[in-house]
């Protein structure tokens, strides 16, 4: 594929002569604008051209995993070596992409000296640091290069080097990329690390792609649907395996090397060809080039992105996947080769489901079953790969990510890129038994609360009757084919007379129909040796569902909880048995009572399940109730209170934590009239979130809700301003001893030092307070200056400075 290369690597032995030092050499070339494509370097990425021999195969094809693979392990021993280095050597490295110190010079890297140029400080050669640039415009040594690196620790130094090492793998990938489409967002990425290692900031993608996931639900979340959506049904293994099928699918798809927009542009439509090349361009940046450049964040392909690009690049993709299915069939292990032969029958389901416009596997609100997804989890935590064959991740394979990747890196990443489902982290055990116990000890000491509780439910006390034996729970029921007990006959009886009093317009003849068929069971609520209540109903385990038929309490002890403890009885006995959903014919009376037990008026059983089964009754409304295996009933409310209080006192624990007195906003004082309402500090801390509001592509991080990414682009263009050349006047604050009537002319000072302390202080939430501090300065000066004066210069040339440097990160509308 022309437009989504795989990176692979020379042949050159990595410690061999002239590698890394010649890339760097190119790589300052390039970013001078004078670079040349074909000088030689040994160690640096480059990308292949498929269609020409290269190690990935056609267009969007999964290339080899060993070419893959033995790239990134390349890469990886490179990068060992280089943190093995000596320090003088590091350092040397460091300062062919650091900037002059030396007043006044604007030479953006330390060039070898003419007679060394071709020596490698990556193998053998060690420059002395009184070793002059060889730029004619600097000729500064060494020493004023690196002059700012005096403090560094090792890891940052070694993770500066690792971006150095990725940039020179992007520019070498982009010197042999022919589709113009990847050359432009490798060389904004070539770009962005270089500003990255020139400023000592951390890599963040910003602009108008946005931030993954870009559309819900993802494909990931999707897949997992469709496989319950239609084949929950089937028996556990089948199951099992339809669910390695889906794996195997997207494993395939996170290795899947995209065609470029301009290969596709003839068979995509106008719209098509415009969203595909917006998430092509978001599928390099944010999955494809970090695989191999580990400075940047690294997502998966089926969790970032949704229907939209999984509908441009199906046909294609499944057609390949088809191929590869075919090709390694013999390699398949025998017990595994079923997910070879469903794999066609899932992939033509899929498209069934993504050609639909109502399918419910793509509503972000539809989800399976609690039961079904920890399942799912189980076995995904079991069986992490699926291999075919040799080539391990061809098809099910492990993730691009883990190959030749630091482990520390991984630990940090992979948590983030899990379905948002799953980003909630557990509380520590001990913070959860901590406030057991307090609720525990709460409930010893407070003895009101023991003998007058506050707001207990009335299953409580139900439960608590049956406990004491004063009230009991029995099934019971007729038959024909072996001797009913007198107490049972009895009880029949009473529950008949129960139902005909609590339930008039039913027909008694009825009543005892059912009540007394042998098809019939009765649920009986016994006290006192008398049925004081029931719930008559017919069980279909065929069907996979209950009808209740009548259901009452004698009038003298309603509203004591009964009703819903009998509910709870019946719920639990269908789930031992494997019924899981109840359906019921409610009259107006009724509804409420049933919605209090879970039912809905919406049927989630397909009609032809129980149409047939089910009585009708005129005037009725069909009610259904769909039961969790993994809930007992019976305890399901005492549970939820219990979790209510603890609940209740982690949130008391964790606000005597957080509990802060912040300092007033002195904004005001300074003349600024008002400020958005999200940035007054500790206000998101407390929980507060800003209302939703449509996003404006102008000002993608005006309202953030990532502080840090704010601050971050704060501080990146905060240390480019300072760095500018006509900065000098505003670094620091002005003296009364240097103009004695500054302050007499201007109430609100300000300087680009009190703005570095205000950002490290975390004052600016927005974007409105950092422009407002920038602008000042200049106002400022332009105040008390003249306009022939040097520092009015300054100051309009340092603002126009200013504010390009906030269009570039999309954070300037004007």
């Amino acid at each position: 594929m022309s437009g989504g290369p795989s990176i692979t690597l020379k042949s050159q032995p990595i410690d061999g002569n002239n590698t890394g030092n010649a890339a760097a050499q190119q790589q300052q070339q390039g970013a001078n604008g004078a670079a040349s494509a074909g000088a030689s370097g040994g160690t640096a990425g480059t990308a292949q051209n498929p269609g020409h021999g290269g190690a990935a195969g056609g267009a969007g094809s999964v290339p080899a995993e060993g070419t893959r693979q033995n790239s990134l392990q390349r890469i990886q021993q490179r990068k060992l070596k280089v943190f093995n280095l000596p320090v003088p050597q590091k350092l040397a490295k460091l300062s062919m992409y650091s900037a002059c110190q030396s007043e006044g010079c604007r030479c953006t890297g330390w060039k070898t000296p003419q007679e060394n140029r071709h020596r490698d400080v990556e193998s053998s050669y060690c420059p002395e640091f009184n070793e002059e640039c060889r730029n004619a415009s600097c000729r500064h040594s060494l020493k004023s290069h690196i002059a700012h690196l005096d403090n560094i620790s090792s890891s940052s130094m070694d993770e500066l080097l690792g971006a150095i090492i990725d940039m020179e793998n992007l520019f070498m990938s982009m010197q042999r990329v022919e589709d113009e489409d990847t050359k432009k967002v490798y060389l904004y990425l070539f770009r962005l690390l270089r500003q990255c290692v020139l400023t000592r900031q951390q890599a963040v993608i910003r602009g108008p792609l946005g931030d993954p996931p870009f559309e819900a639900p993802c494909i990931t979340k999707a897949v997992l649907s469709l496989v319950f959506y239609k084949y929950h049904h089937l028996n556990t293994p089948e199951l099992q395996t339809m669910t390695e099928v889906a794996k195997t699918f997207l494993n395939f798809l996170n290795h899947y090397n995209f065609e470029s927009p301009s290969t596709r542009r003839g068979d995509l439509t106008h719209e098509d060809a415009s969203n595909y090349k917006i998430n092509y361009t978001r599928w390099l940046v944010f999955c494809h080039v970090p695989a191999f450049c580990n400075s940047l964040r690294q997502f998966e392909t089926s969790l970032v992105f949704g229907r939209t690009l999984l509908r441009t690049v199906f046909q294609c993709m499944s057609q390949q996947l088809k191929k590869k299915c075919i090709s390694e069939r013999d390699r398949f292990p025998e017990d595994k080769r079923s997910i070879i032969t469903q794999m066609p029958k899932f992939l033509e389901t899929l498209r069934a489901e993504l050609l639909k416009d109502d399918s419910p596997i793509w509503d972000p609100n539809y989800r399976p079953p609690n039961s079904f997804v920890i399942q799912q989890r189980k076995r995904h935590q079991e069986v992490a790969t699926v291999p075919i064959g040799p080539s391990v991740a061809s098809i099910g394979g492990t993730k691009r990510a883990s190959v030749g990747e630091p482990l520390q890196k991984r630990i940090k990443k992979e948590p983030t890129e899990r379905p948002s489902s799953e980003n909630l982290d557990d509380l520590p055990t001990d913070v959860v038994m901590h406030a057991m116990k307090s609720v525990s000890e709460s409930k010893t000491t407070n003895k009101a609360e023991i003998l007058f509780p506050v707001n207990v439910s009335r299953d409580e006390n139900v439960k608590a009757e049956e406990q004491k034996r004063a009230i009991e729970f029995h099934v019971v029921g007729n038959s024909l084919t072996k001797p009913v007990d007198k107490q049972t006959v009895l009880w029949l009886l009473g529950l008949q007379l129960v139902f005909a009093y609590q339930l008039p317009e039913m027909p008694r003849e009825y009543i005892s129909q059912l009540v007394f068929d042998t098809k019939h069971k009765t649920l009986a609520l016994i006290k006192e040796n008398q049925p004081i209540g029931g719930i008559c109903f017919r069980p279909f385990p065929s069907q996979g569902f209950t009808e209740i038929v009548f259901c009452a309490v004698t009038m003298s002890e309603q509203v004591k909880g009964y009703g819903t403890h009998l509910m709870n009885h019946l719920k639990d006995y269908s789930i031992q048995r494997g019924i899981k959903h109840l359906l019921t014919f409610a009259d107006c009376d009724a509804i409420g009572y049933f919605k209090k037990q879970g039912f809905s008026k919406d049927i989630k059983l397909a009609r032809p399940v129980y149409a047939g089964y089910i009585k009708e009754y005129d005037s009725a409304t069909l009610m259904h109730c769909e039961l969790h295996p993994s809930i007992v009933n019976t305890q399901f409310i005492a549970v939820i209170r219990n979790q209510s209080e603890i609940l209740k006192e982690l949130i008391a624990q964790r606000h005597n934590e957080v509990q802060k007195v912040r300092p007033g906003l002195t904004c005001f004082k300074e003349g600024l009239p008002s400020i958005p309402v999200e940035s007054i500090p500790g206000l998101r801390e407390i929980g507060w979130k800003p209302q939703m509001r449509p996003a404006r592509s102008s000002r993608p991080l005006e309202e953030s809700s990532d502080p840090e990414k704010l601050a971050t682009s704060f501080a990146s263009v905060l240390q480019s301003v300072r760095q500018h050349t006509t900065a000098w006047p505003f670094l620091r604050p002005v003296t009364a001893a240097e103009v004695p009537d500054y302050y007499d002319h201007i109430k609100y000072p300000m300087d680009l030092k009190t703005m570095g302390e205000r950002l490290k202080k975390g004052y600016y939430q927005t974007r409105r307070l950092f422009m407002a501090d920038m602008a000042r300065i200049f106002s400022n000066c332009r105040f008390y200056n003249s306009p022939d004066t040097e520092y009015y210069r300054c100051a309009n040339s340092l603002e126009r400075y200013f504010q390009t440097k906030m269009r570039e990160l999309g954070l300037w509308d004007k």
